[in-house]
């Protein structure tokens, strides 16, 4: 019995995984094909199913724990997908920043061709699926990856605000619209940092292993 709610509850974190993903995806194409009605899906529609969601794995969590008193492995997956589940809350939010940063810059001139914010957001949205997937094969060697790969996400980081720093020093004009690319991409990075955080979660599911995190998204 408590191996089928497993199922069950593995499924629901999947859905919720997946749904993050599209959320992201339509924030930034929102973004680069300046799509309104898009955002403004992400925003009203997308985050009112995310935490409808986010509600409902925490119940059969809770549940679980209480009925069945899991041990070992069990229980630490139980674990994991709680804090799991709050990872993808986090994540969800961010996405939302995005979208409304996106709504402000769409409607204005822009500072500079897009170009490496989306690559950067490329990464993270790979970061992101290759995390979920970790979890859902049981996968640590790709969940390790995964972590490794933040460096990636911190170089892009650097680069884009100091470009953007220039742009604002030469011509004071660009300083909100510059504020809002600036936020997207601190909202991004947040977003690798806490796929990064799964890729830890599924180690230590698949290996009861402790990757200490080295700083918060």
């Amino acid at each position: 019995m408590l191996e089928e709610k497993l199922t069950i509850l593995k499924e629901k974190i999947i859905e919720y995984a997946n749904h993050i993903e599209k959320m992201l995806e339509k924030a930034i194409k929102g973004l680069l094909d300046k799509e309104r009605e898009t955002l403004k899906t992400v925003i009203e529609e997308d985050e009112k199913k995310a935490n409808n969601l986010e509600i409902e794995i925490d119940e059969i969590c809770v549940d679980l724990i209480a009925l069945y008193q899991p041990k070992a492995k069990d229980l630490r997956t139980i674990l994991m997908i709680l804090k799991m589940n709050n990872d993808f809350e986090r994540i969800g939010d961010h996405i939302v920043n995005i979208a409304q940063s996106a709504e402000f810059l769409i409607e204005r001139e822009p500072v500079k061709p897009l170009i490496d914010i989306p690559r950067m957001a490329n990464e993270a949205s790979k970061m992101l699926k290759d995390a979920v997937k970790a979890f859902m094969e049981e996968d640590s060697i790709l969940a390790k990856n995964v972590c490794e790969r933040d460096f990636l996400i911190d170089n892009l980081r650097d680069q884009i605000f100091r470009e953007l720093f220039t742009y604002m020093i030469s011509d004071p004009r660009t300083i909100e619209r510059a504020f809002h690319l600036i936020r997207i991409t601190q909202n991004l990075e947040r977003i690798a940092d806490l796929s990064t955080n799964i890729g830890e979660d599924v180690i230590y599911i698949v290996e009861a292993k402790v990757i200490k995190h080295r700083k918060e998204g």
